[in-house]
């Protein structure tokens, strides 16, 4: 978490050293991306307005406000994953909907990302966008996360209906290689009798639980989150989101040890 916001530096170093990585990415006016989270710029950026309503060239003179670095945009991604180790992998998080991206984002990814190979994998809550994307760009791995509209239907309608839901997105047309839930959903429908990672995968597919992240890094685990940890990995997700991936393993295995 002290690391600064979506870092290029951190980037280029995970990159190199084979680790899987998530970065967030909000389509332009110009139907490029650039690496942020918020529909706005004013809060993580020195820039002010919608980003959907910003081109390329109006970006170039802000600046993040950790740090006063430059934004980092789909253009540099494509650059530095040219030389990007065989085993990293990059999870682009697409925060539009295909409403908001449309023909010209699907055409902006693929003049950027068609000579990509698979260390790339584009995911969403918008299975419109990853539909599209597997037509244009179908050898890059692909996931969906239909965490909220889970939450919205356990809420109303109980899980044999978020059982029915999921297996309908996946079986579904994106045909996504991951499945990404929130590991509070995962414990919870647990606890209710509902494996969610079993039931991905026996239909073949990986889940990535987010986002784990220690309260107190630095002194590992309190007692809670043990039991939750703990109880996340024995159901063998493949693959767990977290702020602070050395503290993380740390804590983990002095748990373990005793």
């Amino acid at each position: 978490m002290s690391d600064a916001l979506f870092s290029a530096e951190v980037l280029r170093s995970g990159l190199a050293l084979g680790a899987s990585m998530e970065l967030d990415l909000r389509v332009r006016a110009d139907g490029g991306f650039v690496v942020l989270h918020d529909k706005a710029l004013d809060d993580e950026t020195t820039g002010c307005g919608s980003i959907a309503e910003k081109s390329i060239d109006d970006l170039r003179d802000i600046r993040m406000k950790e740090g006063g670095r430059p934004l980092v945009l789909t253009e540099d991604l494509s650059a530095l994953l040219q030389s990007a180790h065989p085993e990293a992998l990059l999870q682009f998080d697409m925060k539009d909907d295909y409403r908001a991206i449309g023909e010209k984002g699907i055409a902006h990814l693929t003049r950027h990302f068609q000579n990509i190979a698979t260390s790339v994998v584009v995911s969403g809550a918008s299975l419109e966008l990853i539909v599209a994307v597997k037509e244009k760009l179908p050898h890059l791995k692909r996931g969906i996360d239909p965490t909220d509209k889970l939450v919205e239907i356990y809420r109303d309608r109980g899980l044999n209906a978020v059982e029915a839901d999921l297996l309908g997105d996946i079986r579904g047309p994106t045909e996504p290689d991951t499945i990404y839930l929130h590991w509070q959903l995962i414990l919870r429908a647990a606890k209710q009798g509902l494996d969610l990672i079993a039931l991905c995968r026996s239909e073949n597919k990986l889940v990535d639980a987010w986002t784990f992240t220690p309260k107190d890094p630095g002194n590992g685990f309190s007692d809670t989150e043990w039991h939750d940890f703990s109880t996340l990995m024995a159901l063998k997700p493949a693959q767990i989101t977290t702020d602070e991936a050395p503290a993380t393993e740390e804590a983990w295995l002095k748990r373990r040890a005793g």
